[in-house]
């Protein structure tokens, strides 16, 4: 099956055209001001959630013109590929099936072996969270990139649903910093380690895993079978290092797919069998969303195009994620891996390299602590930065007035961004804090805010564990459609092989001093850190 690159289409040249015509210069405040029904027809439902586009530089004509590019990249076709299993990963020869992981049973497939893992996984879970019989007090998840963010971010953001009798701890890093502190909170007969590393040789993940094998050991710790369980494919090594309970996936999950697959172990211990499979569910209705709905209602679809639109006519290098939420304070790092080790590509399917921008720069913070660091950018900056607010309608506490003051700064900002402030605005306000001796001229002008920056407003019911699996879902989702248009692989990775590489390398220098066939820069570097 062949697909056609993005700026290969006869709509990508129809997009420039119009770019320069009426999107250049695109009023967000004029376009409501044009058109009242501007906020009911940019608003989109989809499962658990609700999007507002309203505030973004499109309006009806962008989104025909970006329509028609996905049909002519094949979007859609390419999609239904990835959804029946075809080897879409071509580099690595792979499917790509993590949607697989949260299909119903008999439902997707490898179904039956997807369910044999996802029942034996449950059933172990429920053992563990019996604290009264297991002992276990504390989890530590010992993972590194897709096996660690993910269930780091899921657990938080589900903490109303966490088990209250465990306590769950993330080590991820190979500096002993990161491990050393969690360490010092345990008790070996209150703590189950859970090893995962598909391959049970990563790296940084192997080397914290002895750590904790030897602490373990040292501090009385004597049934290892009982304390370790890892989430890997290679019983084998596992089984050398002493555990006996494994639970395995397949090389078609990626990852930074892999939270639905035995990656999901910790998740599953803090909030239980029957939350983690509603977790699933609600991946699995974005899944049928992205796949059934018509493009101009499709949700991930239209994101995805947006981005494109974003990224490659209006040039924006860089997306903000602000979550009004605190337990989704951990969002914006998922997203970054997800987003930008996806489609931080920069050849083509063939290889070619590429004339035009892929992967944005993902980042940000939960509301309100980025507003007062960042967000001075947002407003005053050179850069135009697109912004994502995630807001959730009724929270998990009981603090009400602390959640209408949230909600409140989350929709005051969006607005501050679209509505922007003139200087003529400004010097009609008093200043309290401004120099009593700077002319008021140039005090408004330094009080003057552009407007017109672009946000993207979700809300949500309630952050629980169907809402969070459809939002997370929606955003793999997107993230493929983008690089559907510009024609890359969103599912290797192979600019993260070249630094391992010469990690091993390095190694053993680093013991014995030798710096023969070394940069100069790298080999003055080794012998300052050794002296």
């Amino acid at each position: 099956m062949t697909f056609t690159r993005g700026d290969r289409t006869e709509a990508w040249a129809a997009l420039a055209g119009h770019y320069e015509a009426h999107g250049r210069d695109f009023d967000i405040r004029e376009a409501f001001a044009r058109d009242p029904g501007r906020f009911e027809a940019l608003g989109f439902d989809a499962p658990g959630l609700y999007a507002d586009l309203s505030k973004n530089r499109v309006d009806t004509a962008t989104l025909h013109f970006l329509h028609d590019l996905a049909h002519e990249c094949g979007v859609e076709a390419r999609r239904d590929a990835m959804l029946r299993g075809d080897p879409i990963n071509t580099t690595e020869g792979r499917a790509v099936l993590h949607t697989a992981l949260r299909a119903p049973r008999g439902k997707g497939p490898f179904s039956h072996d997807v369910h044999q893992v996802l029942d034996a996984m449950l059933a172990y879970v429920e053992q563990v969270r019996d604290t009264a019989a297991s002992g276990i007090r504390h989890v530590v998840n010992i993972g590194i990139g897709g096996s660690d963010l993910g269930p780091q971010m899921v657990i938080p953001a589900l903490d109303a649903f966490v088990h209250p009798g465990i306590t769950f701890h993330f080590v991820s890093n190979v500096d002993g910093h990161d491990i050393a502190p969690v360490l010092r909170r345990l008790k070996p007969s209150e703590t189950l380690f859970v090893i995962a590393s598909k391959t049970f040789t990563t790296q940084e993940t192997m080397a914290n895993a002895q750590v904790a094998k030897a602490w373990f050991e040292a501090n009385g710790g004597t049934d290892i079978a009982k304390h370790f369980v890892a989430t890997t494919t290679n019983v084998q090594a596992a089984a050398a290092f002493g555990i006996t309970t494994t639970f395995g996936f397949w090389d078609w999950v990626g990852g930074r797919y892999s939270l639905w697959s035995a990656i999901g172990l910790p998740i599953a211990l803090a909030i239980g069998g029957d939350h983690f499979r509603a977790l699933l569910a609600g991946a699995h209705a974005m899944d049928r969303h992205f796949a059934e709905t018509p493009a101009p209602k499709n949700l991930p679809l239209v994101l995805g195009l947006l981005d494109v639109w974003y990224r490659n006519f209006h040039g924006f290098t860089s997306r903000s994620v602000a979550p009004y939420h605190q337990g989704l304070r951990r969002f914006p790092a998922y997203l970054q891996q997800l987003e930008m080790e996806s489609n931080g590509k920069r050849v083509d399917l063939d290889g070619e390299l590429l004339p035009f921008g892929t992967s944005p720069v993902v980042w940000g913070e939960p509301g309100t602590n980025g507003q007062h660091a960042y967000f001075q950018m947002l407003h005053q900056g050179t850069d135009v930065i697109p912004v994502e607010f995630i807001l959730v309608k009724h929270p998990t506490h009981g603090f009400s007035d602390l959640q209408t003051k949230l909600l409140a700064n989350g929709l005051a900002q969006s607005q501050a961004l679209m509505l922007g402030k003139t200087a003529d605005e400004a010097a009609t306000e008093k200043a309290p804090t401004a120099s009593a001796d700077l002319d008021r001229g140039v005090l408004s002008r330094h009080r003057s805010f552009p407007g017109n920056r672009p946000s993207t407003t979700f809300l949500i019911d309630q952050l629980n564990p169907h809402a969070l699996g459809a939002l997370i879902a929606l955003y793999e989702h997107r993230v493929f459609v983008s690089g559907a248009i510009w024609g890359i692989n969103s599912f290797d990775q192979w600019g993260v092989e070249l630094g391992k590489a010469l990690c091993n390398d390095l190694l053993p220098r680093l013991a014995s001093g030798e710096t023969k066939g070394l940069d100069g820069s790298t080999a003055g570097l080794l012998k300052r850190l050794r002296g």
